[in-house]
């Protein structure tokens, strides 16, 4: 069944609205998930853009079984606020557009981490909005914007959440945002049209051209 997603605590003023995506693009991901499963003798060798599969015992090619893997994920996101750190600039160029536009994080994850994730993110002082699903994000995104005749932008990592917000809200600058990891080279692409932000500085470049700012 569905997970309820709860919208209520979004409430958008007249102007523009910047929806960022947290983990590899706010908060370092891959990094520091490579030096958690350290701890307990794996390492992910990127063989492919995934994690299972790709993660093994330290001087094995022996991967873990699925369910480890995803035992594994659960269980950094609920340490999260001992490992994870943010990208340079993010926080400058998010509270800079923040004058002059509305900012919320929309991250594909199980509602059940939120409160750690949003306790992360205010110690850092990321004092934006949350919603955290694993629904598609295109129509999530498109519930939040609604119809307004307002400026949109998307941000994100991952090339399907890219295509899913172009193809349902209008008018919407999406922004490819990755790190330069091992793990990333071997991502998908997106197609051609979307826009890719090599880094904040140049993101925030991109975001006011397109809000008009």
């Amino acid at each position: 069944m569905s997970e309820i997603l709860d919208l209520s605590h979004i409430s958008l003023k007249d102007r523009p609205l910047i929806v960022c995506d947290v983990d590899d693009v706010v908060l370092q991901f891959f990094a520091p998930f490579e030096h958690y499963l350290k701890k307990d003798g794996l390492e992910l060798l990127p063989r492919s853009f995934r994690l299972t599969g790709n993660i093994v015992t330290v001087g094995t090619d022996v991967a873990v079984e699925d369910m480890a893997v995803k035992q594994l994920i659960g269980s950094f996101f609920e340490q999260q606020e001992e490992w994870q750190t943010p990208f340079d600039l993010a926080l400058d160029t998010l509270n800079a557009l923040g004058a002059d536009a509305d900012v919320m994080f929309l991250t594909a994850m199980p509602p059940r981490y939120s409160e750690s994730r949003r306790r992360l993110l205010d110690r850092l002082g990321f004092d934006f909005p949350l919603v955290a699903t694993e629904e598609p994000k295109g129509p999530v995104m498109r519930r939040i914007h609604g119809e307004r005749a307002l400026p949109s932008v998307f941000i994100d990592d991952m090339a399907h959440n890219l295509h899913s917000v172009r193809d349902h809200v209008d008018n919407c600058l999406v922004l490819h945002m990755m790190p330069d990891s091992p793990l990333h080279l071997l991502a998908p692409k997106p197609d051609d049209g979307i826009t890719r932000a090599l880094d904040w500085a140049q993101a925030g470049d991109l975001i006011r051209a397109h809000i008009g700012r």
